[in-house]
């Protein structure tokens, strides 16, 4: 039996998330191995049975080779919930079909799925409706009542909901879905992108004009030059990263199943184009585990490969859903994706950097492996099990689709390893820990090398800390430093070209974020767009650094140094926040979840100001919860005795819980909790630092991230690594990035897409 190969941050993301009551993670990995062994039948040509499968692949999980995408590993052998993680939920053109999907959604989003959803059949804004003699809301309201619907659900506790909307370029509306997120206000919760057609690309090529044709009369609404659009589509992408392309001719020259329908919409971050109703089941492989002695392990990939291969087909068999429709879609096709994680590792490995002509070879062979094995295995699989109901292909086969590369955010902290096919973020940055403390969290890979060549030290290693790239440092050598670039320090050609090159070998699609300096103009992104669909993509997102300033989940940004604070009109008057503060934040249980109180100190090391977030609640609770702390922090500021703010919270009750021998009335209790271990001199106060004096846990100095700078084409160095999105992690308050298409967090592994 495989003895578990887990990291720290593995056990720490695996205990917040996943894990069920006193499990364990070897718990965990039985708990769905035998669930997804269930299928298995020593009668049939395999000739073995369920506990030899669960076996194989509790063995798959424990040694990190492959992990199943989040929704399997929170809901299989539990006897509810789903286990697929990408939806695709239709929206026609009737009141009914809308709220239809509303409820689909709301169900299939509270035990973990994320959904996508295509806005092109409904008719556009101020539409005559025959029935009621009134007016269409179109097809950006339905989308945004969508997002209101996302925000009130919490999946299964464990994270936000992630949508995709997506809208054909000739739809009447499209102006205005273009600039839908311009403001970085509405439909946070969205990723959007524009439904671009063959005919589109080269009226824009040849500077023609479009029609735009309202879907239910198909009468032509209006005449626009299809260069206004793209121009408008580049500005916006370059303004906040969306809306993204989805090459909707090319995703369908590849449907395996034209007769069931289009790939009009694909799940929240692009990778899997679906029909209607269709659900997918997906995995990744760490290909970082198949790198030995210098070497790559293609024999072993591919004895991995039909395993998982098979490991997906059971996940299909045993899945259940909440509505029928979705259950007879799924059956019908039996899709599922495999894709791969820890690319990046396995390049560093091989001592073959990232932009290198030999890792775009690489990729192609790996990938081109994985794609032929996976389709021989579900060749295989049909004839023990039978080919899917919907098949019409010549050689009878299992599944309709094999392979996709899709986010595997927190499913690669598990398995220790790089996110997807996506470069590295950072060499190193600073993470939040118990009691506030940050730690440096180092690239292993990098200590490794850094100690068997010779120039490791200490100080090395906070001064990577403080920016996250080794390109400055004279002590790295230029072999080194070639091979961990990161994602900004990668031009957005080879972003592009590695995609492209994934994609080839891919039944379903790429999950995956062009990363662009702050300096990338609007032409490098419209020539990345461009690449992507030459090089025959489905579908391409853009993120330029430092694009998105606001987001939902971010807590109160701090004031630029020097500004005022207009005086309270009467009463006490509140001290202007300084630009740095120190503070510490606690993780505290609660009977709505994990919560986190950061409280920030004054120069005399009394509290001055506190946010909370609550992790697994949103909503009402969230709310609240802002308020209290908004208030707490306007008293603090203006001079209130923090004592007299404690006995005023102290002891609110609402689904009390215990917390490490202490209870815990409500969140507002835990605010008061929080701030009365750090007021200067409290019993609890005194207790709280005895219990951290024993915490021998080294920190690292952080300082504010120094201006960016380009390398003189404007596409990739960095003299730091101030690229995070703008936006907190909700459980950690550690700064998100933005990678495969989502919002991540490189601290405790949170993301809102996979």
């Amino acid at each position: 039996m495989t003895t578990l190969q887990l990291t720290e941050n593995a056990d720490i993301v695996l205990k917040t998330r996943y894990l069920l009551g006193d499990e364990t993670p070897e718990d965990l990995f039985w708990r769905v191995a035998r669930a997804i062994a269930e299928p298995e039948d020593p009668s049939t040509s395999s000739g073995r049975g369920r506990d030899y499968w669960a076996q194989e692949f509790f063995d798959l999980m424990a040694s990190c080779q492959f992990m199943p995408n989040s929704p399997t590993l929170f809901n299989a052998g539990t006897g509810q919930g789903t286990l697929s993680a990408c939806f695709v939920i239709p929206v026609e053109d009737t009141m009914g079909s809308i709220m239809k999907a509303a409820t689909t959604s709301a169900m299939i989003q509270k035990f973990g799925g994320g959904i996508g959803y295509a806005f092109s059949k409904l008719r556009s804004r101020g539409s005559h409706i025959s029935t009621t003699h009134g007016k269409a809301c179109g097809a950006v309201a339905v989308l945004k009542m969508f997002s209101a619907l996302s925000d009130m659900i919490t999946q299964g506790g464990k994270r936000h909901g992630a949508n995709m909307g997506i809208l054909h370029v000739s739809h009447p509306e499209i102006m205005d879905f273009i600039r839908l997120k311009d403001g970085n206000k509405e439909a946070q919760n969205f990723n959007v992108s524009v439904a671009i057609t063959d005919d589109f690309m080269e009226a824009v090529e040849k500077d023609q004009a479009w029609n735009l044709i309202d879907p239910t009369s198909k009468e032509t609404t209006d005449t626009i030059p299809a260069r206004q659009i793209w121009n408008e589509i580049i500005d916006s992408a370059w303004k906040t990263g969306d809306p993204g392309l989805y090459f909707i001719d090319e995703a369908n020259r590849h449907n395996p199943t034209p007769h069931l329908g289009n790939l009009d919409s694909t799940n929240p971050c692009g990778e899997v184009p679906l029909l209607g109703f269709e659900a997918c089941n997906l995995g990744s492989l760490n290909l970082a585990k198949f790198v030995n002695d210098g070497s790559f392990d293609y024999d072993g990939l591919a004895d991995v490969t039909r395993k998982t291969t098979r490991f997906l087909d059971n996940v299909v068999t045993v899945n259940s859903f909440p509505i029928q429709e979705v259950k007879d879609a799924v059956d019908k096709t039996r899709k599922i994706g495999l894709g791969i994680m820890g690319w990046h590792d396995a390049l560093v490995k091989l001592s073959i950097p990232y932009d290198s002509p030999q890792a775009l070879d690489l990729a192609d062979e790996v990938m081109g492996l994985i794609n032929r094995v996976a389709r021989e295995t579900s060749v295989e699989l049909a004839q023990e099990r039978g080919a899917y109901p919907g098949c019409r292909e010549e050689v009878p086969i299992r599944n309709a689709t094999r392979t996709c590369i899709a986010p595997t955010g927190s499913i690669s902290v598990i398995a220790g390893a790089s996110s997807g096919i996506e470069p590295i973020f950072a060499v190193a940055f600073v993470k939040n820990v118990l009691d506030g403390k940050q730690l440096r969290e180092v690239n292993s890979y990098f200590v490794d090398m850094a100690k068997e060549r010779g120039f490791y030290n200490e100080g090395l290693m906070d001064e990577v800390a403080r920016t996250g790239s080794v390109q400055g440092i004279d002590a790295v050598p230029d072999d080194v430093k070639a091979l961990f670039k990161t994602s900004l320090e990668i031009d957005y050609q080879t972003h592009v070209k590695m995609q492209a090159v994934y994609q080839k070998h891919t039944d379903l699609a790429v999950s995956k974020t062009i990363n662009m300096a702050n300096s990338a103009t609007k032409e490098d992104v419209e020539q990345a767009y461009r690449m992507a669909y030459q090089s025959r993509c489905n579908g391409i997102t853009i993120y330029r650094d430092g694009s998105k300033p606001t987001q939902v989940l971010e807590v109160p940004m701090r004031k630029a140094e020097g500004a005022r604070e207009e005086p309270a009109a009467m009463g006490l008057t509140p001290r202007v926040r300084p630009h740095e503060m120190k503070g510490v934040t606690e993780r505290i249980r609660t009977g709505h979840g994990n919560m986190f109180v950061t409280i920030n100190f004054d120069e005399d090391e009394r509290p001055f100001e506190v946010f909370s977030t609550l992790g697994k609640a949103g909503g009402c609770e969230s709310a609240s919860l802002e308020a209290i702390s908004r208030l707490a922090s306007m008293a603090l500021r203006s001079g209130v005795d923090p004592v007299a703010i404690v006995e005023q919270l102290r002891g609110i009750t609402c689904v009390p819980a215990w917390d490490q021998g202490v209870l815990v009335g409500s969140p507002v209790d835990a605010v008061a909790l929080a701030l009365e271990r750090h007021i200067p001199g409290s019993t609890r106060g005194q207790k709280r630092q005895a219990f951290a004096a024993q915490l021998k846990l080294k920190t690292a100095a952080y300082t504010e991230p120094e201006p960016t700078t380009t390398n003189g084409n404007g596409n990739g160095a960095s003299a730091s690594h101030s690229h995070g999105a703008g936006v907190r992690c909700p459980d950690c308050n550690t700064e998100l990035v933005f990678q495969e298409g989502c919002l991540a967090c490189l601290s405790c592994g949170w993301n809102r897409c996979e």
